[in-house]
């Protein structure tokens, strides 16, 4: 039976290879979502005939009604738009490509009906991994890791029949455009610096990220969640090359690792065809010609947003929500170039030090305490 995609922000990074992989393998889609990129959605809804488009914007929304008044193509909008997308019916997986926390709740609604979630938004399980984990066991719902590196723990993972066996994972970062520099070197560095990714063609937000290193930090937060490891079993180092995705240790210290070329379609697909294996679209690692592998330990007094976001793990409780949500609103005043790169990590910290962390929160407690961690970040 063929599958059908449900795919939340389509004309992302993400989600356009995504589409690239769905129109490969044959896949039919139901539904399709963006922020406010009309005519990009416009065209993929005439090229893939979903049952329904989404705008989170309003005014965006109102525009392609009007361009797809000649399709049967439904136009709906906001969160109660993105929340239909994740629960359509006839919707076999669901693809949440979105950026931030406004996955959070479609992906509650995807894993309360039972569904797969192909899952390429980590705030999701950063700010509300307990509560996320929790629905899926009770619903009997899927969640398939789309990130390069998790995707790699999970395929290692894969042959394990003891998560006791597991001595470490460990989550390999390129180190981003400004490896090897100094605190005082970053001082000066601007916004163009910081969005020249050496191996990856992503969205400006998750770039900075990786050039601050808030993004493995985040990761080392989902794998927590997704893996149900401890802190102390996630471990980080920088692989420049981008080859080996990620690795795992065993307790009789063997490694496995998942090689591959840096090619988001990769992971993408086998979210999709999970537990099979089929050819598809992503680019072929030739073993002659790629490049030498070398490791490095993290700088974490020149990047310390990693620790930052270690020390919000074990905190617990909303301190993940408010190191998530005080990250979106520094990174967005840089974009802006309203802040220097430094401030992101020294306004992150201080919502960390000043918004209370509430323990064993509801999805409520959560979404306060990323309001009140942006309004931290923006009110400096």
């Amino acid at each position: 039976m063929k599958k059908t995609v449900s795919l939340l922000g389509s004309t992302g990074s993400i989600g356009r290879q995504s589409l690239e992989v769905i129109e490969a393998l044959g896949l039919q889609v139901s539904a399709l979502t963006a922020n406010r990129s009309v005519e990009l959605l416009e065209a993929q809804c005439r090229k893939y005939k979903p049952r329904l488009a989404v705008c989170m914007d309003a005014a965006a929304a109102k525009t392609l009604r009007v361009k797809l008044a000649d399709t049967g193509v439904k136009v709906a909008e906001g969160m109660e738009g993105l929340v239909a997308a994740a629960t359509q019916d006839e919707a076999d997986i669901v693809l949440t490509a979105v950026m931030g926390m406004v996955g959070l709740r479609p992906t509650l609604a995807a894993l309360e009906q039972g569904r797969r979630v192909a899952l390429a938004n980590k705030e999701t399980l950063v700010c509300a991994g307990e509560l996320v984990m929790d629905t899926a066991r009770r619903c009997g719902a899927e969640i398939i890791p789309v990130d390069s590196e998790h995707s790699a723990l999970f395929q290692c993972l894969e042959g394990n029949r003891d998560r006791g066996e597991v001595k470490r994972l460990i989550l390999t970062a390129s180190g981003g455009p400004f490896f090897g520099k100094t605190k005082k070197d970053l001082e000066a560095v601007t916004l163009q610096d910081a969005l020249k990714h050496p191996n990856w063609a992503m969205g400006a937000k998750i770039t900075v990220d990786s050039a601050t290193m808030m993004n493995k930090g985040l990761e080392v937060i989902e794998a927590m969640r997704l893996y149900g490891m401890s802190l102390e079993k996630i471990s980080v180092v920088i692989h420049r090359e981008s080859i080996i995705h990620s690795l795992v240790e065993y307790c009789d210290n063997a490694l496995l690792a998942q090689l591959g070329a840096p090619d988001m379609r990769l992971p993408i697909q086998y979210a999709l065809t999970y537990p099979r294996r089929v050819p598809g679209p992503a680019e072929t690692l030739d073993l002659f010609t790629c490049p030498n592998l070398t490791f490095a330990r993290p700088d974490l007094e020149t990047f310390p947003c990693l620790a930052l976001a270690r020390s919000a793990a074990e905190t617990g409780g909303t301190a993940t929500a408010i190191l998530n949500g005080a990250n979106e609103a520094a990174v967005s005043l840089f974009l802006s170039e309203k802040i220097p790169f430094l401030s992101i990590f020294d306004r992150v910290l201080q919502a960390l030090d000043t918004v209370p962390v509430t323990q064993k929160p509801s999805l409520e407690d959560i979404l306060a305490a990323d309001a009140a961690a942006r309004r931290a970040v923006l009110g400096a």
